[in-house]
């Protein structure tokens, strides 16, 4: 049973990154939680945003910060320094290490995509540190051709079938850069998308990275 697991989830991986246009190379990071590991590739297409990431990782910036904004069916959302031990009632989602990342857009909001969060600015502009993990639902072939019109995309079969058997999120697509996608542990990302949650979509209980190492 093990083996069969591992080969489908090996298959959803291939599809994903025929999908997203990605080589397959990139770099791989872990990124440690008190509820579970994930492990993300991270673009070579996105240079600023893969660079970016595997800096701040190096230096521990991630270390003790919170998924500060769970919500299901969309994402949870983590990298804001102002979270590390935080009040349960402190407004969270407006740090970061002082400076932006130039837009990258193009890939595909596709369930488990690593993307950076932004605030509104006309050239979208990335959070330096700010990122979410899609998790999305499944769509159909009438909503896809909807995105499409909507936003003056095409995608491709292998987008197309991604979209519809796995889920994702295709009203960010052109809105937001998605530098990675998760390889394991989508099983944590849901857990952590579920949980109880208060004011702001933060989680009741602190969901805190306790790491992010290059693997």
């Amino acid at each position: 049973m093990r083996q069969l697991i591992n080969f489908a989830l090996f298959a959803l991986v291939l599809t994903v990154f025929a999908a997203c246009g990605n080589n397959g190379m990139g770099v791989t990071l872990e990124i440690k939680t008190n509820k579970g590991d994930i492990t993300v590739l991270l673009f070579d297409e996105t240079p600023k945003h893969k660079e970016n990431f595997i800096k701040l990782a190096n230096e521990n910036y991630y270390e003790g910060t919170l998924f500060h904004r769970v919500i299901s069916d969309f994402m949870i959302q983590g990298g804001d320094p102002n979270s590390k031990g935080s009040a349960p009632t402190a407004s969270l989602g407006s740090g970061g290490p002082g400076y932006l990342i130039d837009a990258e857009i193009g890939q595909p909001h596709l369930r488990g995509a690593l993307s950076a969060a932004r605030t509104n600015n006309p050239q979208k502009a990335s959070s330096g540190s700010q990122f979410y993990i899609v998790t999305g639902v499944k769509q159909s072939e009438a909503t896809m051709t909807q995105f499409e019109t909507m936003k003056g995309v095409k995608y491709s079969v292998a987008q197309r079938k991604a979209y519809m058997e796995n889920g994702g999120r295709p009203d960010l697509d052109m809105e937001y850069t998605v530098f990675g996608q998760v390889l394991t542990g989508m099983d944590v990302v849901d857990i952590i998308a579920n949980v109880p949650k208060g004011r702001a979509d933060r989680p009741t209980e602190d969901i805190v990275i306790e790491s992010v190492t290059i693997q």
